[in-house]
């Protein structure tokens, strides 16, 4: 581990990610009650594969929302969605949400606002929260895997590492 300002850095296996499902797999109530996954890109896209696998569901949709675009990639306050299921695909169904990490909230809230907004019944997964980072203190995700105040690496971050800042 290393420091990166205040914050140690956590680098993860891929044994540290099944162990986290396995966590995610054993607080979900009714897990073959969903009716379908939505993976938050990308960091969401490994996780909800494996919860897919091990739940034996097959309609996995996609979210890709970015707060940012554009040179520089300055911050946007307004979320803009590159993809979203189509809302008759959502409504009325209960669909879990999943994500690699709640660190500020955002990304997680949108796609839940989104989908309550389109009829659906939204529950929300990550590996990772970060409580204190998070600007919604009255929201948190439905399932966590662990609670952290790291930045987290992710086996599937190694391959893009020295192009961005770890999460």
């Amino acid at each position: 581990m290393e420091k990166l300002g205040n914050r140690t850095e956590e680098r993860l296996g891929w044994d540290d990610v099944e162990r986290l499902v396995e966590k995610l797999l054993l607080q979900l109530p009714e897990p073959r009650s969903y009716d379908a996954l939505l993976s938050i890109t990308r960091g969401g896209m490994i996780p909800a594969a494996l919860l897919s696998e091990a739940l034996d569901i097959r309609n996995i949709m996609v979210a890709a929302v970015v707060f940012y675009q554009g040179p520089g990639d300055q911050q946007k306050k307004r979320p803009f969605f590159w993809q979203f299921p189509e809302g008759e695909l959502v409504c009325q169904k209960k669909i879990l949400v999943v994500d690699d990490i709640w660190s500020d909230g955002r990304t997680a809230m949108a796609v839940k606002i989104r989908l309550i907004a389109s009829g659906a019944k939204p529950e929300v997964a990550v590996l990772h929260y970060r409580p204190e980072d998070s600007q919604y203190p009255n929201e948190r995700p439905d399932y966590v895997g662990a609670v952290t105040d790291k930045w987290i690496v992710y086996p599937w971050d190694r391959l893009a590492e020295g192009k961005r800042e770890p999460r």
